[in-house]
């Protein structure tokens, strides 16, 4: 799965460095192309000549040489590369890598990647378990950059703990892994909708709900991650997304999230339906803003069309349909339904009694209900790693026709 890949390594100033030495030669071993940046910190640890001996390419340690001049420019590293590891990766290295910060060339190169990041951690026990580094792991995850967990063992301060560097057959292990899923949806295409809709009252008020858009947002990235070209529809939400093979439609209401939608709809291969859609609205929308009356003021709501209901009775024969479902009492039998009545592939329950899972949360806890009322329990878990699951899960229905 390596052969002919692209892979930047840099390697930062951390007694793990040494490991690198024998990662660049299995890379290589493996059929990667493999160029190496080096921190002014990591040359303390490990010499140019060894991994440019074993890259069979010349170690950048900075923006241009000094004896001629040679400018190493970050950006062409960024577009070359099919993906970026920075093992050992230090505390340091880490922290500034969260906050945007550009004092050397790897870290340069980082903010220019238009590729995956994939970042291996090397530090002693205490470092690792700071709440600093805690926060700025997460922070690189919400970057959309991928952690190698270090491992438990001896460290160089010769006390026990995680912090070790994860074996070199372990990280192209994880790396095989990568490029083989990541090319699992190669050439699908991936219609999601995510968010709340907001029915507009008046010109200041709106009837909504609490859909925060995670989920739905935390699936288009999976999806992306693994080859697929996705039309995400959404709803308003405090979010962003920034992948090439995601194109966002925000919209507001249900008509046009139904509008969007139906456009796209034709040409998906995968329609999965995450959106929290108002089930009604007002009849009337006053154009004007609705004055205090003293009075009690009365709504007439009227039924939005059910989008998946809709384009599960339109659907071809070779689309696969995904619904979600939040229940409060009966979630079984009503996903059960659901999963019938709208004619869908399978259906993803949350439910309302289950804590930490829902609106607003960065985690979740889901049961898929696929036909015949075939069940599949999950933990709880955060928002992107279910998303992954149901990623699994879709794929083994495509490619099996089952999600048993």
């Amino acid at each position: 799965m390596l052969k002919g890949k692209k892979i930047i390594l840099g390697i930062t100033g951390s007694i793990a460095a040494y490991k690198a030495a024998y990662l660049t030669r299995l890379l290589v071993r493996e059929g990667a192309e493999v160029k190496i940046i080096l921190t002014p910190y990591g040359k303390e640890f490990i010499t140019p000549v060894t991994l440019a001996t074993l890259s069979i390419n010349t170690v950048l340690t900075d923006f241009f040489r000094h004896d001629d001049g040679t400018w190493n420019s970050h950006v062409d590293l960024g577009v070359w590369a099919d993906i970026m590891i920075i093992a050992p990766a230090t505390a340091n290295t880490m922290a500034k890598m969260a906050n945007g910060i550009a004092d050397n060339l790897l870290l340069t190169t980082c903010l220019s990647a238009r590729c995956p990041i994939v970042v291996a951690p090397a530090m002693d026990l205490d470092m690792f378990r700071h709440p600093a580094t805690v926060k700025n792991i997460e922070t690189l995850k919400s970057y959309g950059n991928f952690i190698i967990e270090p491992s438990v063992g001896e460290l160089a301060s010769g006390l026990e703990g995680k912090g070790r560097m994860e074996e070199p057959e372990k990280i192209v292990a994880w790396l095989k892994d990568h490029f083989k899923k990541k090319s699992r949806f190669s050439g699908k295409k991936v219609l999601i909708t995510a968010g709340p809709t907001l029915e507009k009252i008046d010109p200041v008020r709106f009837v909504g709900n609490h859909s925060s858009g995670k989920m739905g947002y935390a699936l288009a990235k999976a999806f992306a991650e693994e080859g697929a070209k996705v039309e995400l529809v959404s709803g308003p939400v405090n979010l962003t997304l920034n992948h090439p093979s995601v194109h966002i439609h925000p919209v507001i209401s249900a008509a046009e999230m139904n509008l969007a939608a139906s456009e796209q709809f034709p040409a998906m291969d995968i329609a999965i339906f995450a959106a929290a859609v108002a089930d009604y609205r007002p009849e009337n929308q006053s154009d004007s803003k609705l004055k205090r009356t003293g009075g009690n003021l009365s709504l007439i709501l009227v039924p939005n069309e059910d989008i998946a209901a809709k384009l599960g009775h339109q659907r071809s024969q070779n689309q696969l349909l995904i619904g979600f479902a939040l229940e409060s009492e009966n979630g079984i039998s009503n996903a059960g339904k659901k999963l019938k009545d709208k004619n869908l592939d399978l259906i993803i329950l949350n439910q309302l009694s289950d804590v930490g899972a829902g609106f607003n949360v960065d985690t979740n806890k889901i049961i898929i209900v696929g036909k015949d009322n075939i069940r599949k329990d999950f933990e709880l878990k955060s928002k992107d790693d279910v998303a992954k699951d149901i990623v699994d899960e879709i794929f083994k229905l495509m490619t099996n026709g089952s999600n048993a």
